[in-house]
């Protein structure tokens, strides 16, 4: 049988949702992987300072769950041992979308076809995967270590290693046939670009200046029977706040609470429930007025959606690799960034088990992988766009792009009259199928009767915006 090897070893910048990921699909293909990350990790799940995201409300997708548990096999029955909240995603959790409140919920057998994702906290999702990683035998996790800088050779057209700074402060040189960036914004990979006078990748980017405000709760106030969680959506161009309250683990409850554009969520108890009893509906501070408070509230701020156009690049170096946010950043809001990345993660085993039989494979791995990449990146970027719905927001509107949202408000109500078309709707939500599956011609006749129907109301009828994911 011919080897699966590539190279002899392997290295990971970043010991997060990326980097774990990576190092997952690497570990077939690499003698050793070495994943370096900067903080010290916690032997339990608890929040760390490199990802100050982490006190947020996360979502892992069905896509990004699946793709988790190829990667680390027993992944899902792991965060489910850890207190995990099983949620049918259609079913359990309530959507508050502009001119449905709550959105129809169809029972179109999501828990027998595998429709079941889990809530949790951030920390217990990147701690069960964090294990699985530790687990396997020739991957190494080396903490309290900082990348500088990529080494490169002498031409500058190939990595040799990386150079990092150990827990004592001493700088150290580790040699690697390939190097993942995911360090989270792309620092390294850039910096080299930089220092070998090449190009930087063009960048797409649609400013959204949001800012978040979180608390976890117990023992929330009457919490009714038929949701485990709610969203409420904000609504363009003039309502900028929404709200999340999802459950984790411990029996404990998250709240999120979402402002952009000026409109900036509080970080103090008072004015927090205040800012609930301001969102459209008040079925988030009804749940939470007479609950407990368990932390702090913590604040947060995200200024841009980021995509980097790797893929248009006429040089890059053999043996480097930027996964993940250095690739694409996504606005948190939309729960798309854990699952795009293990998903990339999965084309990058997919790549290597191909590459085996080229003759170089680390030269082809990063064109090919940024190729391939964009596929992944469409549906999920097509959801950040409707941040350009709020007149404030930065970026080029698309000349269509009226008639874009006119398709998502009508295609949702489709949705909500027809089970066939809500189930799809999930699909795409949860990225498992393309947004390209919306072309369907007999849906696309579908959709575009309900627009012309939604054109002869009257502007208090219809909705004014939705959710175009």
């Amino acid at each position: 049988m011919a080897s699966t090897m590539i190279g002899r070893q392997a290295v990971v910048i970043g010991a997060g949702m990326g980097g774990l990921a990576a190092a997952g699909a690497l570990g077939g293909h690499f003698e050793q992987v070495v994943v370096l990350e900067r903080d010290t990790l916690p032997t339990e799940p608890k929040h760390r300072s490199g990802t100050p995201q982490s006190r947020h409300v996360h979502v892992m997708l069905l896509s990004g769950q699946r793709a988790l548990d190829e990667l680390l096999p027993g992944f899902e029955r792991d965060l489910a041992r850890s207190g995990a909240v099983p949620l049918a995603f259609g079913l359990d959790i309530l959507i508050e979308r502009a001119g449905y409140d709550p959105y129809p919920r169809h029972d179109v057998g999501q828990r027998d076809i595998g429709f079941v994702t889990y809530a949790a906290s951030r920390p217990a999702i990147e701690y069960t995967a964090r294990r699985h990683v530790e687990n396997l035998p020739n991957i190494s996790l080396r903490q309290g270590c900082r990348v500088r800088e990529l080494v490169a050779s002498p031409d500058g057209a190939r990595i040799t290693g990386v150079r990092y700074e150990n827990t004592g402060g001493t700088s150290e040189t580790m040699s690697a046939d390939l190097v993942v960036d995911a360090s989270g914004r792309g620092a390294p990979t850039l910096a080299l670009l930089q220092s070998l006078g090449r190009p930087l990748p063009a960048e797409t980017t649609i400013g959204t200046d949001m800012f978040y405000s979180s608390c976890v709760f117990e023992g929330l106030n009457d919490v009714p029977t038929d949701w485990k969680a709610v969203m409420t959506l904000s609504q363009g161009p003039n309502d900028k706040r929404g709200g999340l309250l999802f459950p984790l683990e411990g029996d404990r409850w998250m709240v999120t609470l979402s402002g952009r554009h000026g409109v900036v969520p509080p970080g103090d108890a008072d004015g927090f429930l205040a800012y609930t009893r301001e969102l459209r509906t008040r079925t988030i501070y009804n749940a939470i007025k007479g609950a407990k408070r368990a932390t702090e509230i913590t604040r947060y701020g995200f200024p841009d959606n980021v995509l980097r156009h790797f893929e248009r690049l006429e040089f890059f170096p053999r043996g480097l690799l930027p996964v993940a946010d250095a690739i694409c950043q996504f606005n948190p809001i939309y729960g798309q960034g854990m699952s795009v990345a293990a998903q990339e993660a999965c084309l990058l085993r997919r790549l290597l088990d191909k590459l085996t039989r080229e003759r170089d494979p680390l030269a082809e791995l990063a064109p090919a992988f940024f190729a391939e990449a964009q596929g992944l990146i469409e549906t999920p970027w097509s959801v950040a766009m409707q941040d350009l719905a709020f007149p404030q927001a930065r970026g080029h509107r698309p000349v269509d792009l009226e008639t874009t949202f006119k398709f998502g408000r009508a295609l949702f109500r489709v949705a909500a009259e027809d089970p066939a078309v809500y189930k799809l709707t999930l699909e795409v939500i949860n990225l498992l199928k393309p947004r390209s599956a919306y072309r369907d011609p007999a849906l696309v006749k579908r959709v575009t009767a309900m627009m012309a129907e939604m054109e002869s109301l009257s502007p208090e009828q219809r909705p004014l915006y939705a959710d175009l994911r």
